[in-house]
């Protein structure tokens, strides 16, 4: 099934306010989301596994503010442009860069993150780089990268477009979705259907504490299966 065959309508996706939905979401391990989306046929929701956190015990949840680049030489206005984009990002947004695969450049350092905490953001996914990684990590605020570098972008790569719909790996994402990463990665929530996957990945969270009763009180895997468990 891809993005495109999702239904349309959202009856429910206003019931639940964005604060709301990125701290439930915050709360559920990647492995109950990614579950549920297998479950309705989304098999291919999670960034490449080289996207990992900056500090591995942060987790992140929010909403898709997507940037778009590329490498490129070009300086004029590059700053002007920036600014701008920094300047647009709402609140519990999580800032995720499609970079078009570069491998040379930081898209996320210390004076990005000071400037999206100060939009409310909620973290960062960069298909790229992180510099000043000890400041950032100082500040406690979550980015993912593929890789460091003492690179900054200026004559090296420059923005395109902002959001926008980008592509990471094999997923599109689209502004608005449900990004939730943690320790196994990230993955994608469609908006459309992020608060009827919630409660089901809650569910399986819940399940998952049953489950673990019954092992520490000594039943083995077929009795645990045969009580409706699972492995």
């Amino acid at each position: 099934m891809e993005i495109s065959d999702l239904p349309t309508s959202q009856p429910r996706a206003d019931l639940i306010e964005d604060r709301e939905l990125c701290d439930r979401y915050a709360a559920v391990p990647t492995a109950a989301v990614n579950d549920v989306l297998r479950s309705k046929g989304l098999l291919h929701q999670v960034l490449p596994p080289a996207i990992a956190a900056l500090d591995p015990s942060h987790r992140v949840a929010g909403i898709a503010f997507t940037i778009k680049g590329s490498k490129n030489l070009q300086l004029e206005n590059e700053m002007v442009e920036r600014a701008a984009m920094l300047e647009a990002i709402h609140e519990n947004a999580v800032c995720v860069w499609d970079t078009s695969g570069d491998d040379e450049s930081a898209q996320w350092g210390e004076i990005m993150t000071m400037a999206a905490i100060r939009q409310s953001a909620r973290g960062a996914i960069v298909d790229g780089g992180v510099r000043d990684s000890e400041k950032v990590l100082g500040l406690g605020f979550p980015v993912f990268a593929r890789y460091r570098t003492s690179n900054g972008m200026l004559g090296r790569f420059r923005m395109s477009a902002w959001q926008t719909p980008i592509r990471i790996g094999e997923v599109t994402i689209q502004p608005g979705d449900i990004l939730v990463g943690d320790l196994d990665g990230v993955i994608v929530v469609p908006r459309a259907i992020a608060a009827d996957v919630l409660p089901e990945a809650e569910r399986i969270g819940d399940d998952e504490v049953n489950l673990k009763a019954m092992i520490n009180d000594g039943l083995g895997p077929r009795e645990v299966v045969e009580r409706g468990g699972y492995f």
